[in-house]
């Protein structure tokens, strides 16, 4: 097949890579030719004050007392330090280089958008009519939004059976959605957070019956990838009306679902702390210096097909792959059908292993898989996971996998979207298309 380059959008790509080349080189050229000696130093300045703040924030989060104060003001005097630094010596040139190196980047993007590096988006398919819906509700969600956004009043106006939960007891919300089933209902939905949507959603999975995601949790990292607006809980109603249906995976640890992730190791132990709920910050700093020094905790080993990751202090498994390329998509997912779970684990024993964590492009000490099957195993009987925020301790070894499709998602036809993610700049494609003339 051939590329006709000289076809107006194949000029602009060429031209857009040509720029985001001559704009990176004078972001970095420029500080040194101004500084000459001074912009040098001011460099390896700058290596080093990345480095020494990272170790910090390591000595923070490993030690107490005086030790960790210190640290800590250490964390944050260093950056302060080398700020300064660099606008006493560059002045101007501090303000140009970023803005350089924001055009690099915006052309690099632009150059690459239609080269074939775009994600494949969810595929969206014909919702069918549903007659007799049926919602689980928590009325103390996300700080009241079931009764401030009136979802319990819309649900009903459309046709649905609305079940608020009793905050003073505990329900089986498995129970009551297989028991709403066996009663008729042909569609499952949740208003609540992603430990209680993760249930029901198991649920519609096991019965193959479409499931409403109503995002009235605090975070709703699944309502996120899902592209629903989190700003108006109400709006993801419309889907009983005017909706389409998205078939995305579903993610299990052992025999339990998740919609998110399950997390091993240190954050699983700190969330299952009863002291956790009331001062999350404080449980976390009293337990981070035993569990990242290996004096509490399990010792972890992780299975990934032919890899094996020894010892990691964390592991997150995940329902399709976080998105780690991109600071501004950090914490989402672009797609939910990969068939995919995402692995994480992240192994740090010194200070110098945790600035290379910062410094180092591919460093030893983090681990990015993604695999159909992983196995976390312990050298204990039992482990804390946290599955989807929820605090478990589960039997070793714990089985983690995916099952693609299993979940049929009714959806908004209006909402806002899952943004697209914007392509990896690769350099050296970058150098190719800027360098191609003619035919291709």
């Amino acid at each position: 097949m051939r590329v006709d380059v000289n076809a107006p959008a194949w000029h602009g790509q060429r031209w857009a890579a040509r720029t985001a080349l001559a704009a990176a080189a004078l972001a970095v050229l420029l500080p040194l030719g101004y500084g000459g000696l001074d912009g040098v130093l001011l460099l390896a300045a700058g290596l080093a004050g990345g480095a020494v703040t990272a170790a910090a924030v390591w000595w923070t989060l490993t030690r107490r007392g005086p030790a960790r104060w210190l640290a800590a003001v250490l964390a944050a005097v260093t950056p302060t330090v080398v700020v300064v630094l660099f606008v006493v010596t560059l002045g101007w040139v501090l303000v140009l280089s970023p803005v350089l190196w924001a055009v690099a980047v915006w052309s690099g993007r632009y150059a690459l958008r239609s080269t074939g590096t775009r994600p494949r988006h969810m595929k969206e398919h014909r919702a069918r009519s549903v007659r007799r819906p049926f919602l689980l509700m928590n009325p103390r969600s996300g700080g009241g939004k079931v009764e401030r956004f009136g979802l319990r009043e819309k649900a009903e106006r459309l046709g649905a059976r609305v079940v608020l939960l009793d905050p003073e007891e505990h329900q089986d919300v498995t129970a009551l959605a297989r028991a709403a089933v066996a009663e008729g209902a042909d569609l499952l939905g949740v208003a609540g957070g992603d430990g209680t949507q993760a249930l029901v959603a198991a649920v519609a999975a096991e019965h193959d019956l479409p499931f409403l995601v109503v995002c009235a949790g605090t975070r709703n990292h699944f309502a996120m990838d899902l592209g629903l607006d989190r700003a108006d809980p109400a709006a993801c109603l419309d889907a009983l009306t005017d909706g389409v249906e998205l078939r995305v995976d579903l993610g299990f640890a052992a025999d339990h679902p998740f919609v998110n992730n399950a997390s091993f190791g240190a954050y699983a132990a700190v969330v299952q702390s009863p002291a956790y709920r009331d001062d999350k910050i404080g449980t976390t700093l009293e337990l981070l210096p035993d569990l990242l020094t290996r004096q509490r905790g399990p010792r972890l080993t992780a299975r990934i097909d032919a890899t094996t990751l020894d010892g990691p202090q964390a592991v997150l498994v995940s329902n399709n792959a976080y998105r780690t390329d991109d600071p501004v998509g950090l914490g989402r997912r672009e797609r939910l059908d990969s068939g995919l779970l995402g692995i994480l684990g992240v192994k740090v024993d010194s200070a110098a292993e945790a600035a290379a964590l910062l410094l180092d492009p591919d460093p030893e000490g983090l681990a990015v898989l993604s695999a159909r099957e992983v196995i976390v195993d312990a050298d204990r009987p039992e482990i804390e996971v946290g599955v989807d925020g929820e605090a478990l301790i589960l039997p070793t070894p714990v089985h983690c996998r995916i099952v693609p499709g299993a979940l049929r998602v009714h959806v908004p036809r209006k909402r806002p979207g899952v943004p697209e993610a914007q392509p990896r700049l690769n350099w050296r494609q970058l150098r190719k298309l800027a360098a191609t003339a003619g035919r291709a």
